[in-house]
């Protein structure tokens, strides 16, 4: 919430200076910095300057200089904010070049080319993943929480709660933790052997493997059979031999995303891979839901055969991985419970790191659940939503989100009014119908672009968000409603009014409005400022709304 002031003071910024110099804005950059909602406000203004652009053209007596004027539009407006932005993020990433609580949200690359943390474990390991090695793979998505590909000793339940039947085999779960039973062994087919040969065999795209469980010896295996979670999908298992009619069905083919030759080979961190299940076609996949109690609560892999397109939850890379060296199981097993080590060091380039934190800050959801101040955009509008911040330990002192009222009430009036006025006089203007003058149009449609336009695309867009919505996410938009306030009471005053009388009636209202104003700030400023505390019967006499959820500290 910190950061809307900010946003919305680089918003006006951006605004102010378009319009007083129409050819130079440094603060796009800025606005867009702060939080990405700024993006709505700078398409906004880049399509106000694609209009003036154009009339720019259209005007003759500027031949000469036409190019020019492109040139430093698109200069101004595009080169130097996209200048600034990067920059920005360079100094951010040169700064923070060390490992941080959250890392576990990037992809392993990110979080290997930072001192501390991760590379402290992958610096060094072998680039090229051969057949011996020794592996865990972590998924490329992030949602619902980062995890590695994981096995235990327990084993699917022979019925579900809802009566379905399982194969009873081993259990493969995504666990989001580091865990020794998230290692695997990358074995060949065509031979006994688990350890890495001299030289080593790499593993290219195409090849067909086999992924042994380091600590309980099964192989990853999936079948007919239905998920416990997904039923439209196959169950994964680390297979055991019941000797029932249910043949192992081990073999992977190696599918590397994002590959640059049809043979690339395998590489540790950097290589997305697809796991693509021989018989049945079907991609080991991270489903994202939740195991019960039997599962111990750890995210479900599936085998889906109706896998399309790029999906990261079926993507997986290789974190950490050594070179097996241990063919027998209890030599490999203190092996795995070893740190990894070797001598290969790797760095993302800066833009990689830029690419890949711009597509988290888009897409990853920072609630997962509705939280108690979580509101509808609907809501907003008027003002049906408060955010309590802080109580005092002892007294009713405390501090809320809740807007003045009026302030509210006259924004959505003259959102109103503006609309009824613009849709007035566009008709008639077109029946040429000239009620105002020709500059005292232009400006009115101007202001409404601004105004009208900058509400619209600082609010609308949160109906189609999939994220936890507060109610300071609408300030931005509410501070060009608010701006809309004085274009309608301007124009009502000098082009609609027209006689003294009107005029002065009309003067007496907007001082009884700025007076209601001031009494609703007055009467609100204890939940503001959180002072002075205020008695139970004072606080719910504060409630004006039903919804409004005042905090009354119990006697």
């Amino acid at each position: 919430m910190l950061l809307e002031s900010v946003l919305i003071f680089f918003l006006l910024l951006a605004v102010l200076s378009y319009l007083r110099f129409h050819k130079f804005s440094f603060s796009f950059g800025l606005f867009f910095r702060v939080k990405y909602m700024g993006m709505f406000t700078y398409f906004l203004l880049l399509g106000l300057a694609a209009v003036h652009t154009w009339h720019v053209i259209g005007d003759r007596t500027l031949s000469h200089v036409i190019v020019v004027q492109i040139l430093v539009r698109f200069l101004a407006l595009v080169v130097l904010p996209v200048i600034m932005y990067l920059g920005f993020f360079y100094i951010h990433l040169t700064l923070l070049y060390r490992s941080g609580p959250h890392d576990q949200m990037m992809s392993s690359a990110f979080q290997a080319s930072l001192e501390g943390g991760l590379a402290r474990i992958t610096q060094g390991q072998p680039l090229d993943v051969a057949f011996g090695s020794q592996v865990t793979l972590r998924t490329v998505s992030s949602k619902p929480v980062p995890c590695w590909l994981h096995s235990h000793k327990a084993n699917y339940p022979v019925r579900y709660e809802n009566g379905r039947g399982s194969s009873h085999q081993q259990q493969v779960t995504c666990y989001p933790f580091k865990d020794v039973n998230n290692w695997w062994i990358i074995k060949d087919p065509g031979r006994h052997s688990l350890v890495v040969s001299s030289p080593p065999r790499p593993v290219r795209h195409g090849d067909i493997i086999q992924l042994l469980h380091g600590m309980t010896s099964r192989y990853l295996n999936t079948h007919d059979v239905a998920a416990p979670m997904s039923p439209h999908s196959q169950e994964v298992s680390g297979y055991i031999d019941f000797n029932v009619s249910m043949p192992a069905q081990n073999l992977w083919r190696v599918d590397i995303v994002n590959r640059e030759s049809d043979r690339e080979i395998w590489k540790t961190i950097l290589s997305e891979v697809r796991l693509v299940h021989v018989n049945t076609s079907a991609v080991l996949k991270l489903s994202g839901a939740s195991l019960p109690e039997w599962g111990f609560k750890q995210l479900e892999v599936v085998g889906d055969k109706i896998y399309k397109g790029y999906q990261q939850s079926g993507m997986w890379n290789v974190e950490e991985h050594r070179y097996g060296r241990s063919q027998e199981q209890k030599e490999r097993e203190l092996e795995l419970k070893l740190p990894t080590h070797s001598d290969i060091k790797r760095n993302l380039t800066f833009m990689a790191k830029f690419l890949e934190l711009q597509w988290k800050m888009l897409t990853v959801k920072n609630e997962e659940s509705e939280h108690k101040y979580s509101s509808s955009p609907l809501e907003w509008i008027t003002m049906d939503t408060n955010i309590a911040y802080w109580l005092h330990p002892s007294s009713n002192a405390q501090i809320q989100l809740i807007g003045n009222i009026v302030n509210w009430t006259i924004a959505n009036l003259s959102l109103v009014v503006y609309s009824l006025m613009f849709l007035t006089y566009l008709p008639r203007r077109r029946r040429k119908v000239e009620d105002i003058p020709q500059d005292t149009w232009e400006q009115l449609v101007l202001a409404g672009v601004i105004c009208f336009g900058g509400w619209a695309v600082n609010y609308l867009p949160f109906f189609l968000m999939e994220k936890t919505l507060f109610l300071y996410h609408y300030l931005p938009a509410l501070t060009f409603k608010i701006l809309q306030i004085p274009v309608v009471i301007e124009h009502l005053y000098i082009h609609v009014l027209r006689s003294p009388a009107q005029r002065k009636a009309f003067g007496g209202v907007i001082l009884g409005v700025l007076c209601s104003v001031y009494v609703s700030y007055h009467n609100l400023s204890p939940l503001t400022y959180g002072q002075p505390a205020l008695s139970s019967d004072e606080l719910a006499a504060l409630r004006w709304r039903e919804s409004w959820d005042i905090l009354l500290r119990k006697r």
